[in-house]
């Protein structure tokens, strides 16, 4: 079975692809003036549109590539038994006659290495193109482009989902850092231990925490770089009065804290973002990233 492409030669494909739809973007952006925002609103939609129309063709190449591969990897399979025979008589002559240099054997040797490096580089990039996580993130750009909105990255150390509140913050009355977060979610918690306590549970025995257990995680929200979830939320919301969004790419928005009026505060969940797995990030406006594109 004949593979027309080869994985290098389909990754530089599929990145020619994206360069050309980024310059065609780049020329629709030209086209509107700065100051028409109703065609400017209708341009951000359809560069949304175009990105996910080439990411779903990329996409299905993709997988008709696995499905080629295979497929050559079982012909090629059925004929192994004649081929080595015929593969061993030819070695059987090439020892006679051959006198490879030890020179001629190292460069052998290193462009062997190379076309190794290269096809792990392109394996890679096709399982990021066709894994969890960039299907994860193109979702999730989707649904953001609707809003007018975009992912903005947040540095994954233990911090990010105070982090991520920390930058919602900054534009409003109340600013806090992640510190002053961490240890105010902290101090709720203790002050509420019955709002809280019921939800904690010893992962080694399933029992509800004791008092003791209770006080080291709330010491560890204050004072390490815990990992925050639901519980710390549902604190937050209520030391900021303020409602909190969970935006994610694989059920429905999650507000925590509805009965505050508040413009909610609004993080991205992301499952698949780094290989420890979980992640929180922010969002800011649509707008704002084309602005520094065209600037």
């Amino acid at each position: 079975m004949e593979i027309k492409e080869t994985d290098e030669e389909l990754v530089k494909r599929h990145r020619s692809e994206k360069k050309d739809l980024q310059a065609k973007i780049q020329g629709m952006k030209n086209a509107i003036p700065k100051n028409d925002k109703k065609r400017r609103k209708q341009l951000v939609e359809n560069i949304a549109k175009l990105e996910a129309e080439l990411d779903q063709k990329q996409e299905e190449e993709l997988k008709q590539r696995r499905i080629d591969v295979e497929g050559r990897e079982k012909v090629e399979s059925a004929t192994n038994g004649f081929g080595n025979l015929v593969l061993e008589r030819e070695q059987d002559d090439d020892v006679k006659d051959s006198r490879v240099s030890k020179a001629q054997k190292r460069r052998d040797k290193k462009a062997a290495l190379e076309k190794e490096r290269e096809s792990r580089i392109a394996e890679a990039e096709i399982e990021n193109l066709s894994g969890s996580r960039h299907l994860e993130r193109l979702k999730l750009s989707q649904m953001l482009a609707e809003r007018q909105l975009q992912i903005k990255q947040i540095p994954s150390d233990g911090h990010c989902m105070y982090r991520a509140i920390e930058d919602q913050l900054t534009d409003r009355d109340c600013s806090l850092n992640v510190s002053e977060l961490r240890a105010q979610a902290a101090e709720y918690m203790r002050s509420h231990a019955d709002d809280f306590l019921p939800f904690l549970t010893n992962p080694g025995t399933g029992d509800m925490y004791t008092p003791g257990e209770f006080e080291k995680y709330c010491s560890d929200i204050a004072e390490t770089a815990a990992w925050g979830g639901q519980l710390e939320l549902r604190a937050l919301s209520h030391i900021l009065k303020m409602p909190i969004e969970v935006i994610q790419a694989e059920s429905p928005s999650i507000v925590i804290g509805e009965e505050y009026e508040d413009t909610p505060v609004r993080l991205i969940y992301m499952r698949y973002a780094y290989g420890l797995g979980e992640h929180y990030n922010s969002v800011e406006p649509l707008s704002k990233a084309a602005a520094e594109e065209e600037s």
